[in-house]
């Protein structure tokens, strides 16, 4: 096989994975997997590692799938990396790691499929020294972690292997955050969730759930009974839009549209007594990973026409290009340069219609991406009979009063030091999207490692005094 031709990932076919909720990438054959990592030339300045939120050996890993010694892949894997099977299926690796791949930049070159790659080793679940055993040796202090989110989840293990006593204190009755309330099992099975978690408990991290620290037990509480805290909650609150009509029937947010089926099961439903509306002609608001999640999981449920409406063009899109290339294959349409101004409904207030107006690109805005600008008489209408809003997240209000003392921003969310986490406020640390706004699992897990680290030597400098 020629050094530029990647090999392409199995997948269900689009008419047969609309019906169902299974994953859609089947992953790599070990054929296929010993083809692709061969592919790596082995940079010796490791470009692709620089690219990496969660500092992966990624070519030292890729080497051992080439010498087929999976077991070694996976101790490397998992030296850096707590959550590799979820990371080889949801981090945008195109825009990272691969990204930064001497492959990539070659005239008519691909880069290493390096997510796929890191998804095989992870999924052959070794059973031999995947665990590192809960040490017997003195602790060297006790950490909270609020939040069983990437960040959270990241956090809470690199300490426990560090050598402290981590409790994990989630409000749902599961852990994941975004990863089991989020990111449909067509993308992420939860099983996969399941045994990575499984992975860091069996590190002896500790989870009490359906706490909501600031209600159920008091901030302060939890300040006086451990040496540090991380704090890793998330966004978790809806952005939407305001327009008039928003108040009619079948709107929803993104985030109640998807925790309904993926946490709460609303696909099984009478099954599971979560109930969600099915409807014919569904419009989502939005072209980011989580538009596309509830595009498709709205497929899944029996729409027949979904469509993504999105105020810019295809090129500002910032979902990643496979979801979105998954979501034309399963019949997604496209409204590009299309803002909604107002919601119309019929005598039972339920939404009806969508008011449109069209949009044209101008000069560049504070994301970078050029500001969309109406173009006055080009409003029109289009038909709907659901509409789900994903246009991001805000500051969970729990901030607000559950944990005082903490320093917010004007946006609401906790101010921290980017590089360790640091908050105002003695011993208490913040990561993820509650400090930078939605951003995706890999840096939000990379956040979590860099608290990790700076609260090993917060607490190393507490026992020194």
């Amino acid at each position: 096989m020629a050094v530029k031709d990647r090999v392409p990932m199995p997948e269900q076919s689009p008419e047969e994975r609309i019906k169902n909720f299974s994953e859609v990438a089947l992953g790599y054959t070990e054929e296929m997997a010993l083809a692709e990592a061969n592919r790596c030339l082995q940079c010796p300045t490791h470009p692709c590692t620089s690219g990496c939120p969660v500092e992966i050996d990624i070519p030292a890993y890729i080497k051992a799938i080439c010498d087929k010694d999976y077991e070694k892949g996976i101790e490397i894997l998992k030296d850096t990396n707590n959550l590799p099977a979820i990371c080889g299926r949801v981090c945008p690796q195109e825009k990272q790691c691969e990204a930064q791949c001497v492959l990539g930049k070659m005239k008519d070159g691909k880069p290493v499929a390096i997510g796929r790659l890191e998804r095989f080793l992870a999924d052959l679940n070794l059973p031999k020294k995947r665990v590192n055993t809960k040490s017997q040796r003195e602790k060297k202090g006790n950490i909270a972690v609020i939040g069983a989110g990437p960040a959270g989840l990241t956090a809470a293990a690199d300490l426990a292997r560090m050598g402290y006593d981590v409790t994990v204190y989630e409000a749902f009755h599961k852990a994941g955050g975004v990863l089991v309330y989020g990111i449909p099992g067509f993308r992420l099975p939860k099983d996969i969730v399941e045994r990575e978690i499984d992975y860091i408990r069996k590190l002896g991290v500790k989870f009490e759930y359906g706490q909501i620290i600031g209600r159920t037990i008091p901030f302060e509480k939890i300040r006086q009974e451990y040496d540090a805290i991380f704090i890793g909650i998330g966004a978790g609150a809806p952005r939407f839009m305001g327009i008039p009509g928003s108040n009619l029937n079948n709107i929803y947010s993104a985030s109640e549209f998807l925790t309904r089926v993926n946490l709460l099961r609303a696909n099984e439903f009478p099954k599971f007594d979560t109930p969600v509306r099915i409807a014919s002609k569904v419009a989502v608001i939005g072209a980011g990973n989580v538009s596309m999640d509830a595009a498709r999981t709205a497929r899944r449920l029996g729409a027949k026409e979904v469509m993504i409406i999105y105020r810019r063009s295809e090129t500002e899109m910032p979902a990643r290009l496979e979801e979105y290339h998954h979501a034309i294959q399963e019949g997604i349409s496209f409204h590009w340069l299309t803002q909604p101004v107002e919601y119309i409904g019929d005598i039972n207030n339920n939404v009806k219609k969508v008011r449109c107006i069209k949009m044209e690109l101008g000069a560049p805005d504070e994301s970078g991406r050029r500001r969309p600008i109406p173009i006055e008489g080009s409003e029109f209408i289009v038909e709907v009979e659901l509409v789900i809003e994903a246009i991001g997240q805000k500051a969970n209000a729990v901030l607000k009063t559950g944990f005082p003392g903490v320093k917010l921003n004007r946006w609401g969310y906790i101010e921290a030091e980017p590089e360790t986490g640091k908050t105002n406020l003695e011993g208490v640390f913040a990561g993820g999207d509650i400090v930078t706004g939605s951003a995706t699992v890999i840096e939000a897990m990379g956040a979590g490692k860099r608290a990790a680290r700076a609260i090993d030597r917060y607490v190393s400098s507490l026992k020194r005094i």
